[in-house]
């Protein structure tokens, strides 16, 4: 099961509470106070984790509570600190405050299930709490509570015998709606059918579902396509979009934040119009509903590859999507049959190596 937005909630340990005590000792009356500190209580922690794929463990484990600190004892002992909970998500999470609370650390009750309806509405303008965008790279969600004092630190020349002791501190808690944003080099994006999984299949050793009916792939597909020399790049097989993603229509938000870290875009067309669509408005719909998720997407370099090359039309689609766009670079390729798959690594290892270089096609 693949899951890439879940809201949780998350408590951080309470403190432990300070120790009234006093020393007894033989040959030593009227010893003192002697009553130790609470240990403080455990944080939440998330680590981003390479070896993650989704947020499948949070969905049926929402509550994330880490431990409390434990009580202080005499002879000035303090007591054990809670122990962190350290829990593992994906690289590329975004972590936001849920939209029905202020502040992060305000006291909310927890959820009851994740069968809830989550907000999808364009988040452009909210401000998330942190984005986990490298491996190993870790974030405090919520802080444990500071330990109560003992009754050691309540003594003075008036007060030697004091029985005064704080309460430990509550942790932070608060309710998060975490959200998996797909790292990869080169993103592909185009309609259902159009072929990015078959070549994704080609390109790389990734094998994502095939088959003769669209919306095949239900989420996104990274896969690693070696280049010579070493080196490497990920590409991300977007499910497909329709006209309206923008708006959340079909699974558009769904989709659309998957390729908001991909600084490449591969526009995949059926250039034979096998589904009955016309190539050229494919590719200016699909570049129209990016623009209108995020705008910035349409400065990130861009090239077409132009699939199903062995069908019937598509030879003269070609010719009238170059005519019409004669700046634009376009691929030609045949993904069922291997065709063209070497021009497109070349075209994608260039863009990768120097990404300013885009396509400055008016569409």
């Amino acid at each position: 099961m693949f899951v890439d937005r879940v809201k949780v909630f998350a408590q951080a340990g309470k403190g432990g509470r300070g120790c009234v005590s006093f020393r007894r000792e033989k040959f030593v009356p009227k010893g003192g106070p002697d009553g130790g500190d609470g240990g403080r209580g455990g944080n939440v922690i998330l680590r981003a984790d390479r070896h993650v794929d989704n947020l499948a463990n949070l969905f049926y484990e929402p509550l994330i509570k880490a431990k409390n600190g434990g009580h202080g004892m005499g002879k000035k002992m303090s007591g054990r600190a809670g122990a962190d909970k350290i829990v593992k998500v994906p690289v590329g999470t975004v972590v936001w405050p849920a939209e029905e609370e202020k502040h992060a650390t305000s006291t909310v009750q927890p959820p009851t299930s994740n069968s809830e309806q989550l907000p999808i509405g364009n988040r452009q303008s909210a401000i998330p709490v942190t984005d986990l965008a490298r491996d190993g790279q870790e974030f405090v969600l919520c802080r444990g509570g500071g330990g109560g004092k003992g009754n050691v630190h309540f003594k003075s020349s008036r007060n030697r015998a004091p029985r005064q002791y704080t309460e430990g501190e509550e942790g932070e808690q608060g309710r998060f709606l975490l959200e998996l944003r797909t790292i990869a080099d080169a993103g592909l994006v185009g309609y259902p059918n159009a072929g990015k999984s078959t070549l994704l299949q080609k390109i790389s050793a990734a094998r994502p579902k095939v088959a003769a009916y669209p919306f095949t792939t239900l989420h996104p597909i990274v896969g690693v396509i070696e280049f010579p020399g070493y080196r490497r790049a990920t590409v991300a097989d977007i499910p497909g979009l329709i006209e309206g993603a923008h708006r959340g229509l079909g699974l558009g938000h769904e989709f659309l934040r998957h390729i908001t870290r991909c600084p490449v875009l591969i526009f995949m067309v059926d250039i034979a119009g096998s589904e009955g669509r016309n190539p050229a408005e494919d590719l200016q719909k699909l570049r129209r509903e990016i623009d209108l998720y995020d705008p910035t997407l349409s400065s990130r370099a861009w090239f077409v590859v132009a699939n199903k090359m062995d069908l019937a039309g598509a030879t003269e689609n070609l010719k009238a999507l170059q005519e019409r766009f004669p700046k634009l670079q376009i691929i030609p390729t045949s993904a069922a049959k291997g065709e063209g798959i070497e021009a497109l690594k070349q075209a994608l290892a260039t863009r990768i190596t120097d990404p300013e270089e885009t396509a400055s096609a008016a569409i």
